[in-house]
């Protein structure tokens, strides 16, 4: 395949729905496959819909994924500006080119007399070929008003000439061959009252000067595609035309409708790559995700490498990916899974680089403790834990002694043939010279022998003593993690509450 040009072209009204960054990923990967570009640009024309520092969110969460851009706002490259906002001119000119050879139209209706189109209509107007003579525009107009109501600068938006009766192909990579009829479709504003574009006209204007050779985006964007098209076929850019992949809905975790932010506060799960604090929504990263893990989670979202292989780092997405192997049907949005994922990357992570994360789950308790001790920790914890905070319910032990005890453990394992000798075990451990995990176990192994006794009727009694649990890695290597005094005392302690 040759290589690609695509783009990812958000709009900077809000945090970034983890399905936009699903829709980056899977431009990212076709992009490296074939040895393209991958490009961000930022679709501001909306500037009633602008939200400050959404822009600067959009760039931190690529980097922080690890999908770094060829050209972008930040980088600048050969087809600067990558705002849309600053891209006035360009828009006006091309306009004017419609304009000029009557494919589009000047429309001077007022909002009031829109909302009465509508009204008269029942709610169901179209400005299209059917209704465009019965409004305020050039094409209904005498010249000589048209003239004088553009001398006299009267707000006017520009509207796509529309002819009925005819059909719009789109052969989709995901979707197939889709036709429109021009019958179903309206006269699109392309250039609004106050001089700016609309994104039907922005998006197809700076797909040809960027030289886009791919568009893939959410099926929400297909219906708008047939006035793409039509565009293309209004400039005379037919033989430009990128290539359409229009990508399926990411659904709520029932499987049932789109999801959107409203499921993640009502859930408590994110929806987006990083917090949103001006609407306290909290991010995957916030959560304790490992980027990869979400964009491996993410990739599997709609795409499906054809084997049963589920673990990718990003280069093995990037080496497996195709746009052939992208579904129709929506993706249900399964935090299980996306959590599944991120327990594989922890547990697979060098010890060394969860150092900081452990830290920052135990802060304060953890304020002044070794590099060393925190990396023992790691190595002993790091394949339990699905996120980075969980280190702290895992790890408290070592700084608090439990304020109980899992029952479920006592009622069926601590029989009398082992309380009425376990006591003999804690003071071995007492007077024991050798406090490592070998020593431990030479210890204890030699108990149970004595007492004709098994790891299972032993080692949840040591878990549960020190930690108030049965479940753990190995018991000796959580008794020397805690140290001999403290596990001592707390194994006392717990034989007194469960012989009283």
């Amino acid at each position: 395949m040759d290589p690609v040009r695509v783009r990812f072209a958000p709009s900077p009204t809000g945090a970034l729905h983890i399905g936009g960054l699903r829709t980056a990923l899977y431009n990212y990967l076709l992009a490296r496959k074939t040895g393209g570009q991958f490009i961000l640009r930022i679709e501001d024309t909306d500037q009633k819909r602008y939200v400050e520092g959404a822009e600067a969110y959009i760039q931190e969460a690529l980097q922080w994924c690890g999908l770094e851009t060829d050209e972008s706002p930040a980088q600048g490259g050969p087809h600067d500006p990558y705002r849309q906002s600053e891209r006035r001119e360009k828009y006006q000119a091309e306009v004017h080119r419609l304009l000029q050879t009557d494919k589009a139209y000047y429309a001077f209706d007022t909002p009031e007399e829109l909302e009465s189109a509508r009204d008269k209509a029942g709610g169901t107007f179209k400005y299209d070929a059917a209704t465009r003579g019965r409004m305020r525009n050039s094409l209904s107009l005498p010249a000589t008003e048209v003239d004088k109501l553009l001398a006299e600068n009267i707000p006017r938006v520009v509207r796509l000439l529309v002819e009925p009766g005819q059909s719009v192909h789109i052969k989709d990579v995901v979707r197939g061959d889709v036709t429109f009829s021009t019958d179903e479709l309206d006269d699109k504003v392309l250039m609004k009252a106050d001089g700016l574009p609309t994104y039907h006209l922005a998006n197809v204007v700076d797909d040809h000067d960027m030289r886009i050779t791919h568009v893939i985006r959410g099926e929400e964007w297909l219906s708008s595609t047939a006035h793409h098209v039509l565009l293309y076929h209004a400039f005379d850019w037919v033989e430009d035309m990128p290539v359409f992949a229009h990508l399926p809905l990411i659904l709520k975790p029932t499987g049932k409708g789109k999801l959107s932010k409203r499921d993640g506060q009502k859930l408590g799960i994110p929806v987006f790559p990083l917090s949103w604090e001006a609407e306290n929504l909290e991010g995957f990263r916030e959560r304790g995700f490992h980027p990869q893990a979400v964009l491996n989670f993410l990739a599997f979202l709609g795409w499906n490498p054809g084997t049963e292989q589920e673990i990718f780092s990003l280069e093995g997405l990037v080496e497996a990916f195709s746009l052939d192997n992208v579904g129709k049907s929506g993706a249900r949005f399964d935090f299980d899974k996306a959590q599944w994922f991120n327990q594989q990357y922890i547990s697979e992570q060098p010890a060394e680089e969860l150092i900081p994360h452990i830290h920052k789950a135990l802060s304060p308790l953890a304020d002044g403790e070794s590099a060393d001790r925190l990396q023992k920790m790691a190595e002993l914890y790091k394949s339990r834990v699905r996120t980075y905070p969980e280190f702290r319910n895992q790890l408290l032990y070592l700084y608090q002694a439990p304020d109980g005890y899992d029952e479920k453990v006592i009622r069926k394992k601590w029989k009398p043939n082992v309380a009425t000798v376990f006591s003999e075990l804690v003071d071995a451990y007492r007077n024991q010279s050798d406090w490592t995990p070998d020593g431990i176990k030479a210890t204890t192994t030699a108990f149970m022998e004595r007492h004709e006794l098994g790891f299972g009727a032993v080692l949840p009694h040591l878990r549960n003593g020190i930690a108030g649990t049965g479940n753990g890695p190995g018991a000796f290597d959580m008794l020397h993690l805690l140290g001999q005094e403290e596990s001592v005392a707390r194994l006392e302690k717990a034989v007194e509450e469960w012989n009283a």
